[in-house]
């Protein structure tokens, strides 16, 4: 769980506590889970997609958050399962609920209390040396971004493009243009809408290391994700 990114808070209760309107009711096989996302300042999350994985069984249960920030699932019973919500990259994993084989109905909710991070450095995206194609181990990383979009249907974001400060200043601000844009074409075929997505390269001119070792280069050619509108 990434602490330093994700401001997180869940709480677990054995009690329907806004379930009572929900359409969906427990069976004798499948407990009711009622989920709530919201922000830190406890305003529905919208879009927000949550997985309930099965540690003995492997099965995936999950459900997209609505406009109020809602959703209920059945989950089977008789497993522990792993609480994850989809954030940039991956799926982040937030805490666990054991779900006994008991008889009768049973229902509980959970709370999940987040915001997603302004500015995200996207992981596992490379280019060729020097050029603006996407290296196909990119796509893993950027698929999951696009799934995130779809669901966040209101969100637009900016992608930015940074480079080390090696060789002319000029050709690497185009670099980093041109791989900006390389990404934003990526999401759109994957059916993101063009508006939504910004793209802008910064070349050398927004370092986050020193460019004196290789270290340092290799942190700052990077490509980001921010966050203009949720």
């Amino acid at each position: 769980m990434k602490t330093s990114i994700f401001l997180i808070g869940i709480f677990i209760i054995n009690l329907p506590a806004f379930s009572q309107t929900q359409e969906l009711k427990p069976t004798e096989t499948g407990a009711l889970a009622n989920v709530l996302v919201t922000n830190m300042s406890d305003k529905p999350s919208k879009g927000d997609k949550v997985s309930f994985i099965g540690k003995k069984t492997g099965k995936i249960v999950s459900g997209v958050t609505k406009s109020n920030g809602k959703f209920s699932v059945l989950i089977p019973k008789g497993d522990t399962y792993e609480i994850k919500c989809q954030s940039f990259e991956n799926d982040d994993k937030y805490s666990t609920v054991e779900i006994p084989n008991l008889k009768g109905n049973m229902s509980f909710d959970v709370v999940i209390k987040y915001e997603l991070p302004k500015v995200y450095r996207l992981e596992n995206v490379y280019f060729d040396t020097g050029k603006s194609s996407l290296k196909p181990e990119s796509f893993i990383s950027l698929n999951n971004l696009a799934e995130l979009l779809q669901y966040k249907e209101d969100m637009i974001i900016e992608i930015s493009g940074h480079t080390d400060d090696v060789g002319d200043d000029n050709a690497n601000q185009k670099l980093s243009e041109e791989r900006a844009v390389s990404v934003k074409k990526y999401l759109i075929k994957k059916g993101i809408f063009e508006n939504r997505i910004i793209s802008i390269g910064y070349g050398e001119s927004q370092p986050i290391a020193y460019n004196s070792d290789s270290t340092g280069r290799q942190q700052n050619r990077r490509t980001e994700v921010r966050i203009i509108k949720e």
